[in-house]
């Protein structure tokens, strides 16, 4: 038996009927949501068809993932976890975030390797005062809707949260600490006399950076990946959403939707506890 989960507190009749003319079985009310049980996987071209026809996100349950045994949620921090690219906003102040965001997105589309880009984006940064980083933090820098709800509902499960980003430590740390995470990895921006230096100090945090820290948690929690949710936007978090019993892309580019089995662009962050259970 299959479950598909319909990210929706309400259903019209016609909903309905639109909803059995495309799949049989039986519809659960819960909480904010519904759960359809039924006996025919839906996927690829199926999937894409039935999500198109209904004005709310709509996401099969992977059948590996076992949601009563999740241990791990892990999330990508820019444009996921929080609503902007932190590097666009601090190129802003050194009067680049065009050029910069430019080479972010198609970063994020995958059409750049990470690692270069990051390297390039950096650069731009050179002789930025670092007191603009804690201007972003404090002005500009907001969690995206639903993500202190979601961190909620898996703290009370006792489900740990880690957060990695291809963004920088000094934004990570301090929600590490303000949101009560587990655990957080980034890039170390390199400063020199109060200054930014347009480098970053040791090993780039890119796609597989990113894979090898998912399974280093799940290692040092003696869970397996498929115990694991893992949350992005971008080509960078493909990997790590990969190795996880579940992949979540949130308001993600093309390329992350169709390799990814839950995808959220109606709802918001809060909907991944439909995953769960009957609440959220």
């Amino acid at each position: 038996m299959q479950t598909t989960i319909l990210h929706t507190p309400e259903l019209s009749d016609g909903e309905k009927n639109l909803l059995n003319q495309t799949l049989s079985g039986e519809l659960e009310p819960c909480e904010k949501h519904f759960r359809f049980h039924h006996q025919d996987a839906v996927k690829g071209e199926a999937l894409s068809q039935l999500r198109s026809r209904f004005n709310f996100d709509i996401n099969p349950v992977p059948e590996a993932f076992d949601p009563a045994s999740l241990g791990l949620v892990i999330t990508d921090m820019d444009s996921t976890l929080i609503t902007i690219e932190c590097i666009d906003e601090i190129a802003d102040f050194a009067g680049r975030k065009a050029e910069v965001a430019a080479v972010t997105e198609a970063a994020m589309r995958g059409e750049i390797d990470f690692a270069t880009s990051l390297t390039q984006r950096v650069a731009a940064l050179e002789g930025l005062d670092e007191s603009v980083l804690l201007r972003v933090y404090e002005e500009r820098l907001a969690l995206s809707p639903g993500a202190e709800p979601l961190l909620a509902g898996l703290k009370s499960l006792g489900v740990k949260i880690a957060l990695v980003s291809g963004g920088f430590t000094f934004m990570t740390n301090r929600l590490e600490t303000r949101l009560e995470l587990d655990f957080t990895r980034a890039n170390v921006l390199d400063i020199q006399g109060g200054k930014l230096t347009g480098k970053v100090v040791g090993d780039i945090v890119d796609a597989k950076a990113k894979a090898d820290y998912l399974q280093e948690l799940c290692d040092e929690l003696k869970i397996s990946t498929h115990q694991a949710i893992a949350m992005g936007d971008g080509a960078n978090d493909l990997k790590m959403m990969a190795l996880a019993g579940c992949g979540v892309a949130y308001r993600a580019k093309p390329k992350v939707q169709a390799e990814t089995d839950v995808v959220i662009n109606h709802g918001t962050l809060a909907n991944v506890l439909h995953l769960l259970h009957c609440t959220g």
